[in-house]
């Protein structure tokens, strides 16, 4: 039994939530997380070059899919529980899951989650990034800035031996103080080895509470910020889509991180 096994069995002991041994990712799984996690960017990278005022949100979906299987990967959005397209693009007042469509058509002010997922090799990585079309309002402006640094603020918590409530409380008091609400019921995820893993990653609990930060732990930061409410609701008909309740704006930037020695490393973004 090494020395982290009996760590954890001590916190354990003393009622804290410790992740289980098959959470944290091993050397070798770590680099071969990395090389799924270097292409996610890569697509990013690649969206963000050609997104644009005049294009619909099924072209988007046409460049994430042919830029990954063309580099070997696989859309891990695609078929996911009967999701039909390769990645969410969740516009204005949707706060995540938008399914791309040829009769949606970027304008100049909209504001865009792209979220994108990918398989390589067997290993899952995921990055959201919100891009703005052309000249924004201050309005929309200030809720990306403030989103940006809410995800910041949480990854400077991403400690070893915190806690999740502690990356959770940086961005839900920062949020606030803004005058923002976050999403309750929808949060971030483990991830590598599958798509979604344990833990939850909830960004509205205390601080000092929710699981221990090991080291080889990967997960995801990825709050939805909204203007307005922080209640949604789904589209009936395709059964994916989250919209704002009040109509207003919301924002969502997503991290993949894993818990090291010494801190946190940003894997995606």
């Amino acid at each position: 039994m090494n020395k982290l096994h009996l760590k954890l069995l001590s916190l354990a002991a003393k009622g804290e939530i410790v992740p289980s041994q098959k959470l944290l990712k091993t050397p070798e799984q770590i680099e071969a997380i990395r090389r799924s996690a270097d292409l996610n960017t890569a697509v990013l990278d690649y969206v963000g070059e050609h997104i644009k005022a005049g294009i619909s949100t099924a072209d988007i979906d046409r460049m994430v899919y042919g830029y990954t299987v063309s580099h070997g990967g696989v859309p891990a959005p695609l078929n996911y529980e009967g999701f039909p397209k390769s990645v969410c693009t969740s516009v204005n007042n949707v706060i995540c899951h938008g399914i791309p469509s040829e009769e949606e058509i970027l304008k100049e002010g909209d504001i865009i989650n792209v979220d994108v997922s990918t398989i390589l090799d067997g290993y899952f990585s995921d990055a959201s990034r919100m891009f703005a079309i052309g000249s924004i309002s201050p309005e929309a402006s200030k809720l990306l800035r403030v989103t940006r640094e809410c995800v910041d603020l949480g990854l400077k918590e991403a400690r070893p031996w915190g806690h999740l409530g502690d990356i959770a409380h940086a961005i839900n008091s920062h949020a606030q103080a803004n005058g923002y609400r976050v999403v309750e019921e929808i949060g971030g995820h483990g991830i590598g080895l599958e798509f979604h893993e344990d833990p939850f990653v909830s960004y509205v609990t205390p601080k000092g509470s929710e699981m221990v930060l090991v080291p080889g732990m990967m997960f995801t930061i990825e709050p939805m910020i909204n203007e307005g409410s922080p209640d949604f609701y789904i589209d009936e008909e395709n059964g994916w889509t989250v919209y704002t309740v009040d109509g207003g704006l919301s924002a969502q930037i997503e991290y993949m991180v894993l818990i090291t020695e010494t801190g946190a490393e940003v894997l995606t973004r």
